[in-house]
């Protein structure tokens, strides 16, 4: 691994699920990433809608790319500026140790 990397993780609403993979596949900083359906849990309710409250979970759309630490700040920047209101939540780790086997 040359340089420090962060995972970023990116959770969205399903009707943003397109405009997220052409906004990702746009950026330079977003050299690939994966995406997958997750259930998403919490105790605010108030954007629920009733099926999803008696359910006690909300269907998201995850991202997670590997991002240079030079880039991160461009990546989470463009995201803002593309998506300010949007619902999005998102978490950055650092990445101790990468690789193929």
């Amino acid at each position: 691994m040359n340089g420090q990397e962060y995972l970023v993780t990116i959770n969205v609403p399903p009707l943003l699920e397109e405009s997220v993979v052409d906004c990702l596949l746009a950026i330079e900083s977003a050299d690939g990433f994966s995406s997958l359906t997750v259930s998403a849990h919490g105790s605010e309710h108030e954007n629920l809608s009733l099926a999803e409250q008696v359910a006690g979970r909300k269907k998201q759309i995850r991202f997670q790319m590997y991002v240079p630490e030079q880039q991160l700040s461009v990546l989470i920047e463009h995201l803002k500026h593309d998506f300010s209101g949007a619902g999005i939540h998102y978490w950055v780790m650092p990445v101790l140790e990468s690789g193929c086997i």
